[in-house]
C-alpha cells in the first residue's frame, strides 16, 4: 500500500512511520523541509515538498496530520492565524490535490482532538456528543473536520481522529511534563478536578492502523483510552512512576494571567470514552493510567 502522510515528522508522524515501513507499505511524506524526513521518519520513507512531484503515481490512503502544536504559546492574532492555515488551509490544498487526481485514494484519516467538543466539564462524552463550541480550540477543530470531510464528495472514506492526550517517552506533554516532576515541583493544576482523555502512544498508533484496514470505519472515533482521569489523579499517578511527590498546585489565576484565553486547555478537559473504536473491535493495550506511566518512565 502506498501511504502518504501529512505531518509525517510528528510524534505520532514518525511513529506511523517506523510500523508501516515495518509492515512493509511504501511511504510518501509532504513536508515544507523533504531533506529531514528519512533522518526522522526512517531510511526508506520518501519526502516531497510539493504533492506534484508524485505526478500519476497511484496513492492508496491518505494520513493528515499536519498542524502546528496548540499548545506551545499564547493565542495572539498572529498565533491563531497561524494554527488555522497549519490545519485548515493545509487541508484545502490536500483537497485541491485529490481533486486533480485520476486515481484517488480510497481513504483519508484526519486529524483532530477531543477538544472539538470544547470543555465540557462533568459530562461524559462520545462521538455522539455534540460541542461545546466556546473556545478557539473547539472552533479549530470543527472548522479542520468539516474541510477534511469534504473528501468525501470526492469518493474517500473519511476517517476524524479525535485525539486525546498522547503520552510518549519521545515528545508531547508528557515529556515537557517529566522535568518539574522529577524536580519535585509536580502537581494538579488548578483545583485537578478537569478530566484528562489520555492515550499512549503505542494505542494510538494501533488505533490508526486499525481504522486504515477496517473498509467500513469512517466518521469520528475518539482517540483515547477508556478510562480518563481527573487532573489530581494524574498528577499523583505520574508522581508514582516516576518516585516524586506531586503536591505542588499550578494556580489558575496565575495560568490565566500567562496564557489568556490558551489557559483554558489545562483547566478544562473532556471525560471522552472511545466508544465507537471499542464496538468497531479494537483492544487497547493500556487501559489504565499507572500502567501506561510505568511503561514509559524509565524512558523519560
Amino acid at each position: 500500500m502506498h501511504i502518504l502522510l501529512t505531518g509525517g515528522t510528528g510524534l505520532i508522524g514518525r511513529a506511523l512511520c517506523r510500523r508501516w515501513l515495518a509492515a512493509g507499505h511504501q511511504l510518501t511524506v509532504w513536508s515544507r523541509d523533504p531533506a529531514k524526513v528519512r533522518r526522522l521518519c526512517g531510511e526508506g520513507v520518501r519526502g516531497v515538498e510539493r504533492l506534484e512531484e508524485l505526478g500519476a503515481e497511484p496513492v492508496d490512503a491518505v494520513i493528515n496530520l499536519a498542524g502546528a502544536p496548540i499548545a506551545d504559546r499564547p493565542w495572539t492574532g498572529k498565533r491563531r492565524a497561524f494554527l488555522w492555515a497549519s490545519r485548515i488551509a493545509l487541508t484545502e490544498k490536500l483537497l485541491e490535490w485529490l481533486q486533480d487526481r485520476g486515481h484517488r485514494p480510497a481513504v483519508l484519516i484526519s486529524g483532530s482532538a477531543v477538544g472539538w467538543y470544547g470543555d465540557a466539564g462533568e459530562r461524559e462524552i462520545t462521538e455522539a456528543s455534540t460541542p461545546v463550541k466556546e473556545d478557539f480550540a473547539s472552533q479549530l477543530c470543527i472548522a479542520w473536520e468539516e474541510t477534511a470531510e469534504r473528501a468525501s464528495n470526492l469518493g474517500l472514506r473519511v476517517v476524524l481522529v479525535r485525539t486525546g492526550l498522547v503520552l510518549s517517552s519521545e515528545g508531547g506533554f508528557l515529556k515537557r511534563l517529566a522535568l518539574p516532576f522529577k524536580l519535585g515541583l509536580g502537581g494538579p493544576i488548578g483545583d485537578g478536578r478537569q478530566w484528562m482523555p489520555w492515550v499512549h502512544i503505542d494505542d494510538q498508533i494501533a488505533l490508526i492502523d486499525f481504522l486504515l484496514h477496517q473498509a467500513d470505519a469512517q466518521g469520528p472515533y475518539n482517540a483515547c483510552a477508556p478510562n480518563p482521569v481527573r487532573n489530581r489523579e494524574f498528577a499523583k499517578r505520574l508522581g508514582q512512576a516516576l518516585h516524586r511527590p506531586a503536591f505542588l498546585p499550578l494556580p489558575a489565576p496565575l495560568l490565566r494571567i500567562g496564557l489568556g484565553e490558551m489557559a483554558g486547555l489545562l483547566l478544562g478537559g473532556q471525560r471522552a470514552r472511545p466508544t465507537r473504536l471499542q464496538e468497531a473491535g479494537f483492544t487497547f493495550k493500556f487501559t489504565d493510567l499507572q500502567p501506561a506511566l510505568d511503561d514509559l518512565s524509565g524512558r523519560l
